[in-house]
Order: structure tokens, then sequence, then C-alpha cells
């Protein structure tokens, strides 16, 4: 990888960009996204590595209890994507659409209302950039063109000392709820109808772990932007995360991590015992003052290059 000053000067963007660090003294190319989440059900399910045990023999104390496992990355994938593309919407372009047009639909006409609605055949870009709209180039046109973003699996564990929020990890805590969905009728006695079983985590608090394969000034400017709308807009249903958003879950804050930070820093972040110190602190006002804007501005040119218009903050 190329230093930070070279890295800005070889971009391929109409605009000159002054961040006033080097990549050396960031994060980069790993992107940190900060998760606190109250209670998570995600659609595609829960991999856990432990057997569960049953109600009648259940001790909290337990080790077989104490369940550890990892949140499928393809619920948070298209969880953050939806905020990618709303962020270059806001600005008045459309984004890459996800699926390809002769797709099997669940309901008829659905990718004619998305284009109505936003969107762009996928990969119809690429006549106006070599490389796509920006959202398919950060996450790939699949079978011609790779992504550049790699996302991990979340990995979780009840037991605070076993996390690591450098490697992507949570304290969370699992559970598996049961319960009977029982008849109204008065006539039925509440004879039970059917079971509904769900894989839950409370208490969700850690990292995201992102990879940008390609560092590109926009790419960070689109995460940041992308996650920035998320957490204002987490109590909207269509904003939230996961499967069981019509029972509350899946309303998660979230914050791109400061990327001047120190691993050590990151670790202090979620820590309970210890707050911010003042490095930190100064770090937060050079991030928000002069680094943050400077990769928005990278974004707002990529953006403009294709539209003529220039994103707004979400």
């Amino acid at each position: 990888m190329k230093s930070g000053e070279s890295w800005l000067a070889d971009s391929h963007l109409d605009v000159e960009l002054d961040v006033p660090r080097s990549v050396e003294e960031m994060l980069l190319p790993d992107v940190y996204v900060g998760l606190e989440i109250d209670l998570l059900s995600p659609g595609d399910g829960i991999v856990t590595d432990r057997h569960h045990a049953s109600a009648e023999r259940y001790e909290s104390d337990d080790p077989m209890n104490q369940i550890e496992g990892q949140i499928s990355p393809f619920t948070l994938s298209g969880w953050l994507r939806h905020g990618c593309e709303e962020a270059v919407q806001i600005a008045g372009a459309t984004a890459c659409h996800p699926g390809e047009p002769n797709a099997d639909y669940m309901r008829a006409e659905t990718y004619e209302r998305d284009l109505d609605s936003g969107y762009h055949e996928k990969g119809a870009c690429l006549g106006d950039h070599d490389a796509g709209c920006v959202i398919y180039d950060l996450f790939g046109g699949f079978g011609s063109q790779p992504g550049k973003l790699l996302r991990r699996p979340v990995s979780f564990s009840p037991i605070r000392r076993q996390v690591d929020v450098l490697d992507g990890e949570a304290e969370a805590h699992y559970r598996q709820i049961s319960n009977q969905v029982r008849s109204r009728n008065e006539e039925d006695g509440g004879e039970p109808l059917r079971q509904a079983d769900r894989d839950v985590l409370g208490n969700v608090e850690g990292t995201w772990k992102l990879s940008l394969r390609e560092l590109k000034p926009e790419f960070v400017g689109l995460l940041l932007e992308a996650v920035s709308f998320l957490d204002a807009h987490s109590d909207e249903f269509e904003f939230q995360v996961g499967g069981a958003r019509n029972f509350g879950a899946g309303i998660a804050d979230v914050w791109v991590i400061n990327p001047l930070y120190s691993e050590r820093e990151v670790r202090r972040v979620f820590d309970r015992a210890k707050a911010a110190t003042s490095a930190m602190e100064e770090k937060d006002d050079l991030w928000a003052e002069e680094c943050r804007p400077e990769f928005v501005r990278a974004l707002q040119a990529r953006v403009e290059a294709r539209t003529g218009e220039v994103v707004r903050d979400a």
C-alpha cells in the first residue's frame, strides 16, 4: 500500500483532498463499526458452538449455557448496503440495483418499482465510469466484478474478557426462544396452533470489522455517511437489523470508530472502567473537523462526476 499522501495524490477524483494525517496513522484499510443493540434476531440465523440445555435443567452458571457463536454477515451486509444506497440517493443519484433484471422476484414488477424509486439496473453505470457507480464499485457485480469490501461475521460471547473488539467481536447473550401460538376462540380452550422458535441475542456490544480491499477515499466517505444515516434512522422499520423488527428487535446504535485511534484506544472505547483520554478527545476533534469532511468530499466528487449532484448530510 502506498503512503497516505501518495494514495490521495494518485486519486482518480477531480478534487485535491487535504487529509492532515497519513494512512499509516489510521486504522485503515480496516473500518470498525461500533454496535450497541438491545435485542437482535437476525433473519439469516445465528451460528452457535454449544449445545442448548433444556429448560428443566438450565443453570445460569453452567458453562454449557455460556453460549458463544457468530452473527451471520448476510443480514448485516444487506443492512449496511441499504444505508449506502440511501446515502447515494439522498444526493439525487440512483444506486446500483443488487439484483439482476431477470431474477425470479416474489412479487410482480418489483424490479420496475425499484428503478422508479432510486435505483438503476445493475451494471448500467459501467458506461459512465470504468468501475461503475460507487455502490457497484464497493459491493461488486458478483460474476463480473468482485467487491472491494470484506464483511466478516461478528463473533460473540457472553463473557466479556473473551471478547476482542479488534477482531470484530461483541459481548452478547444468546437465547433460543420457543412459544406456543394458541387459539383465542373460546370453544378451542386455548388449544395450541403452532410452535414458534426464534434465535435471539440480547445486549450486543462490540464491533463489526470491515476491511477495504482497495483504499479509495470515496469508499471511506460512503461508509461514514451510511453508518451515520443508519444510526440516525435506527428506529425506522426499514433501517433496523434482522428479522423481528415488528417486535422492536434490531434497533441499533452504530458509529464508525475513529480511524485515528490506536488499537489500544479502540479497546478502551469498550472498557467500562475507563473513560476517553485527552489524546482520544483531541483525535475526535481532528477527525470531525478536518479528516471526516475530506473523505465525504471525495464521495461528493465521485457522485458529482456522474450526476452533477452533491451528497447532502444525512
